[in-house]
Formats: structure tokens, C-alpha cells, sequence
């Protein structure tokens, strides 16, 4: 049966379109809808909505002039014959000639309950006030200010965590839309009540939309300064004064507020409000205001003109430069962006335009970015319109953003350092420090001395860090992953890696002509090796960034109640990363790559010898950009700069490549520290077992890969060799031909094959090494000392046969260019597997057979956290790297990676 009922609409915004919605779907009949005049081109939503249903729409800008309604606005009422007003939202003033021309009446929301917070701005007053208890009132409008007879009320708990804005969004609005339906619903079935309002408890409040009402009264309790500030978030802010040094005056607002029991600031800077008896503070959290109580109010937010900024960032955003001396090609731009915000809010764009008081809303947001970023082919994201969201602030974001892009393309990127010379090109290098995206001096300027390995110069000098650089770095580090990192959505993450991987893939050649002079690396090895898969792991772990994931898990609860459990995977934090000389670039992106993935924030102890990849590294970063703090890169001594990140409590975990020696100490820092988390990747002695039964070319290729692969400064490096006595003989005279043939020189030159040795004190010992061995009795067949008449670190290749068990040579690793083989027979397989597996070293294995289950075998009972059959040295980034025993725990790259750099976290809920 159709309604009587003949609805007029009057009001505006969203909630009163969602109320038209509603009253349609229920077939009732709306006669008419009142709103107000279009902002330049673009109408109220109301007036939209009415029109998709073919529903008259009257706009008025006024109803009344000189306190007397407009009669042509009464005609225009009355010509649609409604029997009941529904007044979902309303914020112009009915004349009670149409509020009495409804015969049923007029029902009006109001957002308090009422008699409580009559007015317009009920709502800031609920918070104001600190009611506990928040809602709204459904009433007949009469001749008094929100005084008519009460239909109906709902009501909520006020959270600590509500604004005007959430308290609106999550109660006020999604449940008030819905009752006024309810409402009309009971007046259609003649069971509304008119329930009179009591005088007892009742308050008329100021109206909110007056400045001088702004003010916030500091001589109250942080208590009351904490609710006077959420009950004008986010409209239109609470006012405050900042008094300068130089006696001028500054009106602010202020957003974000909450009350703050978080222990002293560290480090505070003061700013003087008027009125305010103690200096406000300004720390990394934002603005502190101390009540009369002696308590505190955090603020997060202010708001500084029509600029929108963090509270922490007040005293850097007042250093920071105007922009006014624009290039034609930017005034083209500001052109192309009124047009853009000119199609989205369907009014005149001025200079003083507001995005949100024009009456955009998110999905708007959405598409200015997504506009923005098609015409100007430029990084952006919806927190730069929230924080600028007046057009020629926002022009100007644009255009510093822009600037910054192109300086970074450009490699406008201010460090010292000097320019490398080598291999037909001129390399900037910065030898400074890289913290919190800035490249400084260490403390008192110290150095590091920076030796060529190929001729024993001084390349250059390199910032050696403190322990209080290390500090500093920390908090930087700290700093972003609480802050700015933390915003950085998952998928952004890995763009963000992998536009820094196609950075390095740009500067490759750079990158492995800096690896080579600086660690000896041969130039086409670091190219394919060192820096490929350098790139590679950037690429892959970026894949992971938004794949992270946890589990549900079923459990048994108790009945009848049921349980949801499922867990979580988070990053840790603040991540330090030690690591060695031999692959400098490729160690740091085997570690920091699976890192950054998980969401952490990390510093990088490269290794003090040669530091200049991860520096150049770290200028790559800013170019790809990556917010401060994320990625700081710290050269220094291992007593001094390694045993700081160590030592320091807000370094959660730390990641270490290098000797086992150092990994023992390492790890008995961390549990003495604060129990941080440690992954160790440390010395191996890799057993290579070669069966008669292999495929013997295969085989010899490979033996001579396994220990002279970049120069045998390699962590898998095949230690000892275990060859069968049936082709034991063959085996080291193919090899020897092989080594008496390969290329020792110059590591640019393309035909070298063997480099120079990372550094003298490397040198020296793989000279003594080999002295050991000789005295021990093994048969040194070629090499053994330093390449002859030549300049650097030139290590001859170096064989050794004849090798017992017990010798120092065959238990301890040497790391550099030395063949160790040892005879077994074929008969007792048993044997070699024990005497493979007898050493306190673990991380990598090989064996060559065509016997497919002798090569089971093997796999099985290897203890060894890598095996190679029929090949070695082949790593992938997607395969899992790491060692057992004394050769460390913990896993680089694959997924497995991942779990180093992430914690668990299990959730359980009871319904």
C-alpha cells in the first residue's frame, strides 16, 4: 500500500543524499528537494541525487529577508504540496511559515542529546565539554533553537581516540542516516512520539563558526586543552598564537591532539605561545603544551596559514625557502594543473582556492593525484594534498617536488668526494658519511685511508664513524621507521626498489669500475657478479614487498565460544648490517634488500677497506626516493664503528658477514645489548668430493672455479678437494695447466682473469699460509708467494696435494687463491663423507659423480647448508645462502631471507 505521505527534502551535503536514498528505496514519495546554490559550477550532492531520480530541486540562497520569509520561496515550498519536512541536514535557517506548512509536522536531526549541546555546534561542544556520552536527537521543529518535542535518540560512548570529524564518521552519521528513515518510518505508521524536551540539564552553546571562539584558554588542565582541540578536529582547528623573537605574531591551529604520558623529549626546541606560562616543545613526535595540571597535550598537527604541516617539522618548514622565480616551462605547468582542479571541483581556480572547502572528497584525492601524475609524469601521493591542500601551495609542492626529481636525475646531490679516473671514465665518489639522507663529516673528521690494491696507493680518504656517529645514524634510522617509512604502503616499498635497481642497472659500469679499483675485484666479474646480482636482488626481493603475509590457524577453544587466530608477519625495526670486503656491493644487497622488503629501517657497516661501492650505493638511494633515514651507510673500524651497532639498544637486529672469530664476539654483543636478533654468515672450509665416476672435463672446470673464483676471496669456496686416487694424478696435472695459463694483472683489463688480493694485511697472510703448509709436510706443487716484480696485492694461484687430515691447512680457511687436495679411494665412501664433514665448518659442499645415488648420499649426510651437484658456485637470489655449525645460522636471500628481517606476531579473538 502506497504512503500518504508527500515528503519534502530540505538540506544538503552527503548525509542528507543518503537519506533521500534510503526514503526511496522504501517507495516513499518525495514531493521536493531544498538545498542550496551551486558553488560556481558544482552542485550539492543533494540536488544531484534528486536529479538522477527526476525529482524537483529548488535552490534558494536565502529564505528569508529582514527576519520575514521570501514570498516567492513560499510559493515555490508550498507548490509541491508536501505533508511532512524531513530535515536531514540543514544548515540555513526554515522560516517556521514552511516548518508549520507541513501538516504532519517537521522532523529536524540534531547531532547531541538534546536537551544537552542545543545549537549549531553540538558536536564540538559534546567533545569540548568531555562528555562521556555522545549521539543525536530526531525532533519537531518548533519556534525555539533545537527545543521541539523529542521522536527519537541514539546515543554512543565517546572514545579518547574520537575528533569531531571520527566521532562524525563512525556514529553520527552512518547511524543518524538510518534513523531518520526510522524516523519517517513511525511517522508513516502514526506511532511517532512528541516527547517534550526538559529544561533540566539543557545548554545553548556558542556557535563554533566564530573566530574569536577558536582561541584555545591555556590557563585550563591538559585535560581540558586535549578536548578543546579534538572538538574543532578537523574543522576548523583550534587557534593558537606563536610569538617570535623578532615580536611578531603567527595565528596556528592545531590538529592530532592527545594526551601524552610518553616519558621526557629528547632534545626539545621551544616555541612561545601567547598565554601559554610555560614554553610548548617541539620533539620528533610533534608539539607539547603543558596544562595547568602540569600535565601534557600532544599536538601532531598544525596548521600554519592554509599550509598543513607535521608539528615536528615547524622549525625545519620555517628554514625552508618560497618559491616565487618560476621558469616558463612551471608557469605551463601551474596552467596545466588549474585545469586539472578545475575539472574536479567545477568552479573558478584561484590562487587562495581550498580543495576541500571547494567540496572535494577523497575519491576526488584519488583522482588528483592519479591527473597529476598522467600530465606531469611525476611521483605523488595523496599526503602531499592533504598537507597543501590551498592551489598555489599546492603548485608550489608540485614544483619543489619537481626540482628535487630533476636535481636527483641530475646528480645535484651535494657530498664531497673526489672523481675516479679509471677504465675511460670520470666517477664522482662521496667519501663522506650517509646518514639520515645527507652525506656529513664524521665527528672530529676523522678518516680512513683507502688503498688501491692494484699499486698500493692512496686512492682516498673516507669518513670513519664514531661510536656517537653511529648514534646518530641509529636515530635517523629510528626516526623513519616510526615516521615517514611507516606511511610507505607495502607496494610502494617495492617500486621504490625497484626504481633503485633500475638506478643500478644505469650506473652498472660505474659501479663495477669503482668495485674493481677499490677491492680488486676483476672488472668483468664485478661486472656480471658483483653488480648483477647486486640488481638481481633488488629486483627480487622488491616482488616480496606486498607478499608478505601471515596465516589463520585453526585451534580448539573452549565451547561454546569460537576463536579466530591468525598471525602476523611485521618488520623488526631498526636493522644494522655488518659486511665484508670480498663482494663489497653484493653483501650489502643480499642483506639489505631482504631487509627493506620486511619494512625495516637499517644502517650499513661496510667493510673499512674498500666502502666506496656502498657509498656511491647510498647516493643511488636519494635519487630513487627513498625517504631519510631509511638507508644510512656508516664506513668505520670494526673495534669502534661495528661493536657501536653492536652495542646500541635500538638496533633490534643485526645482520653480520665475516670471520667466525668476529661472529662470536657479534654475537655475544647482541645478548649482551638488549637480546637483539642476529644473523651470522661466517667462515667455511667447504669440502669438494670428485668420484671417478663424474664427467671429468665438468669436473676440472669446476674444481678450478670452486677455489679461484674472484681470487678465492670467496665465503663457499671449495677448501679442500677430495679426489679420487683413480684419477687423482690427472686431476692436478689438468689443473695445474689450467692455473699455469690464467691471466694475473690489471683487474680492468678485460682478458685478466686473477686480480690483486683486498688488502695488504690479507696479503701477508695467505703468505704465511702457505709457509705453514709447507712446514707441515703438504706438497706445494705451483705457486705459494707473491707474483714476482710486480706492484700490489698479486697473489700467485697456489696448489697444494698430498694433504692430510690433520693439517692446519686442510682445517682452517685460507680465503684467498689456495688448492687444497687430498686423495681418497673409491672404495670406502663412508670415509670421505666423515672426513668431509670433519670440521667445525659448515656452509657450502659439492660433489661430482654421475651416480645419482651416490650424489643422494652425499646431499643427505653433508653437513652443509649449500650442496652443489655437478657444478658450484652457482647461487641464485631466489635460493636460500647460509651455513651450519660454526660457519653461522640464518639465511640471505630466497623467502627464507625474508623471516630474518620479519617477526611473528599471533593474534587471537574470542566471538
Amino acid at each position: 500500500m502506497e504512503s500518504p505521505l508527500r515528503i519534502a527534502i530540505i538540506g544538503q551535503s552527503n548525509f542528507a543524499a543518503e537519506v533521500l536514498e534510503l526514503l526511496l528505496e522504501k517507495n516513499y514519495n518525495i514531493a521536493g528537494v531544498f538545498t542550496i546554490p551551486n558553488k560556481g559550477t558544482r552542485e550539492d550532492i543533494l540536488a544531484a541525487t534528486a536529479k538522477q531520480h527526476s525529482i524537483p530541486v529548488f535552490k534558494f540562497a536565502s529564505w528569508r529577508r529582514n527576519g520575514e520569509v521570501l514570498p516567492e520561496v513560499l510559493q515555490q515550498y508550498k507548490s509541491v504540496q508536501a505533508n511532512l519536512n524531513v530535515l536531514p541536514y540543514c544548515s540555513q535557517f526554515i522560516p517556521m511559515e514552511v516548518i508549520d506548512a507541513a501538516n504532519l509536522g517537521s522532523i529536524c536531526y540534531h547531532p547531541s542529546i538534546l536537551p544537552r549541546h542545543r545549537g549549531a555546534s553540538a558536536i564540538s561542544w559534546t567533545l569540548i565539554e568531555g562528555d562521556e556520552v555522545a549521539g543525536f536527537s530526531i525532533f519537531w521543529a518548533d519556534y525555539g533553537l533545537d527545543t521541539g518535542p523529542l521522536l527519537l535518540q541514539k546515543q554512543c560512548i565517546v572514545e579518547p581516540t574520537d575528533t569531531l570529524d571520527i566521532l562524525y564518521k563512525r556514529f553520527l552519521y552512518p547511524e543518524g542516516v538510518k534513523s531518520m528513515v526510522q524516523a519517517v518510518n513511525m511517522v508513516a505508521e502514526g506511532k511517532a512520539p512528541k516527547i517534550p524536551q526538559a529544561e533540566v540539564g539543557a545548554s545553548y552553546d556558542a556557535a563554533m563558526f566564530k573566530e574569536q571562539n577558536h582561541y584555545i584558554d591555556f590557563k585550563k588542565t591538559a585535560e581540558d586543552i586535549w578536548n578543546f582541540v579534538r572538538g574543532l578536529d578537523s574543522v576548523p582547528g583550534a587557534l593558537a598564537v606563536v610569538l617570535h623573537e623578532d615580536g611578531s605574531e603567527e595565528k596556528v591551529r592545531f590538529f592530532g591532539a592527545h594526551l601524552y604520558a610518553d616519558g621526557p623529549v629528547i632534545g626539545p626546541k621551544r616555541l612561545t605561545l601567547k598565554g601559554l606560562k610555560n614554553p610548548a616543545y617541539i620533539h620528533d613526535r610533534g608539539l607539547l603544551l603543558q596544562g595547568t595540571d602540569g600535565k601534557f597535550v600532544n599536538i601532531r598537527r598544525l596548521k600554519r596559514g592554509s599550509k598543513m604541516i607535521n608539528a615536528c617539522d615547524w622549525f625545519t618548514k620555517c628554514q625552508q625557502s618560497q618559491i616565487s622565480n618560476f621558469s616558463k616551462d612551471e608557469l605551463d605547468k601551474r596552467d596545466v594543473l588549474i585545469n586539472i582542479w578545475h575539472s574536479i571541483l567545477k568552479c573558478p581556480i584561484e590562487a587562495e582556492t581550498d580543495f576541500f572547502a571547494a567540496g572535494a572528497g577523497s575519491m576526488d584525492v584519488v583522482r588528483l593525484v592519479e591527473e597529476c601524475k598522467d600530465a606531469l609524469d611525476m611521483t605523488l601521493d595523496s599526503g602531499q594534498v592533504f598537507m597543501a591542500p590551498v592551489f598555489e601551495e599546492f603548485f608550489c609542492e608540485i614544483i619543489r617536488s619537481l626540482r628535487q626529481e630533476s636535481s636527483a636525475v641530475q646528480g645535484r646531490i651535494h657530498y664531497d668526494g673526489f672523481v675516479l679516473q679509471a677504465n675511460k671514465r670520470e666517477i664522482s665518489v662521496p667519501t663522506q658519511l650517509f646518514i639520515n639522507g645527507e652525506f656529513m663529516d664524521a665527528e672530529q673528521r676523522k678518516t680512513l685511508d683507502i688503498i688501491n690494491p692494484s699499486n698500493e696507493e692512496l686512492l682516498c680518504k673516507v669518513a670513519c664513524a664514531s661510536r656517537s656517529d653511529i648514534d646518530k645514524a641509529v636515530q635517523a634510522a629510528h626516526q623513519a621507521f616510526y615516521g615517514a617509512w611507516r606511511q610507505v604502503s607495502a607496494r610502494q616499498r617495492g617500486n621504490l626498489m625497484l626504481k633503485l635497481a633500475d638506478l643500478m642497472e644505469e650506473y652498472k659500469e660505474e659501479l663495477a669500475t669503482i668495485e674493481s679499483i677499490d677491492s680488486g675485484a676483476v672488472y668483468t666479474l664485478a661486472l656480471k657478479t658483483h653488480i648483477g646480482m647486486s640488481i638481481d636482488a633488488w629486483r627480487y626481493f622488491a616482488g616480496w614487498c606486498d607478499k608478505i603475509q601471515g596465516n589463520t590457524i585453526p585451534v580448539s577453544p573452549g565451547r561454546p565460544n569460537k576463536v579466530l587466530t591468525f598471525t602476523k608477519k611485521e618488520p623488526i625495526g631498526v636493522v644494522g648490517l655488518v659486511t665484508p670486503w670480498n663482494y663489497p656491493l653484493m653483501m650489502l644487497s643480499w642483506k639489505m634488500a631482504a631487509c627493506i622488503a620486511a619494512g625495516n629501517a637499517c644502517l650499513i657497516k661496510p667493510a673499512q677497506t674498500c666502502p666506496l661501492t656502498a657509498l656511491k650505493f647510498a647516493e643511488l638511494t636519494v635519487k630513487a626516493g627513498f625517504p631519510p633515514g631509511v638507508i644510512n651507510v656508516v664506513p668505520g673500524t670494526g673495534t669502534e664503528a661495528g661493536q657501536a651497532i653492536s652495542d646500541h639498544k635500538l638496533v633490534r637486529k643485526l645482520g653480520f658477514t665475516g670471520s667466525t672469530s668476529i661472529g662470536k664476539i657479534v654475537m655475544r654483543s647482541c645478548a649482551d645489548s638488549n637480546l637483539k636478533k642476529c644473523s651470522l654468515e661466517l667462515g667455511g672450509k667447504s669440502p669438494l668430493v670428485i668420484f671417478a665416476d663424474c664427467d671429468f672435463e665438468k669436473a676440472v672446470k669446476y674444481g678450478v672455479c670452486s677455489v679461484f673464483f674472484n681470487k678465492g676471496e670467496n665465503c663457499i669456496a671449495a677448501g679442500r678437494l677430495f679426489v679420487e686416487d683413480r684419477i687423482y694424478d690427472e686431476f692436478v696435472r689438468r689443473v695445474l695447466r689450467d692455473v699455469r695459463s690464467m691471466t694475473i694483472g690489471d683487474p680492468l683489463n678485460r682478458s685478466t682473469a686473477h686480480g690483486p688480493q683486498n688488502h695488504r694485511a690479507h696479503f701477508e697472510k695467505l703468505i704465511e699460509f702457505c709457509r705453514r703448509g709447507i712446514k707441515e709436510g703438504a706438497k706445494l706443487v705451483y705457486g705459494g708467494r707473491p707474483v714476482p716484480n710486480t706492484k700490489g696485492y698479486f697473489f700467485q694461484p697456489t696448489i697444494f696435494t698430498d694433504v692430510e687430515d690433520h693439517m692446519f691447512i686442510a682445517q682452517e680457511e685460507s680465503f684467498g687463491p689456495i688448492m687444497i687436495i687430498s686423495k681418497f679411494h673409491g672404495s670406502d665412501v663412508e670415509s670421505v663423507m666423515r672426513r668431509a664433514n670433519r670440521t667445525e665448518y659448515g656452509l657450502a659442499s659439492g660433489v661430482f659423480t654421475r651416480d645419482i645415488s651416490k650424489a643422494l648420499m652425499f646431499a643427505d649426510n653433508i653437513e652443509a647448508g649449500t650442496v652443489f651437484v655437478n657444478v658450484y658456485n652457482k647461487t641464485d637470489v631466489a635460493a636460500p645462502f647460509g651455513g651450519f655449525k660454526q660457519s653461522g645460522f640464518g639465511k640471505d636471500l630466497g623467502q627464507e631471507a625474508l623471516n630474518e628481517y620479519l617477526k611473528t606476531k599471533c593474534v587471537t579473538i574470542e566471538y
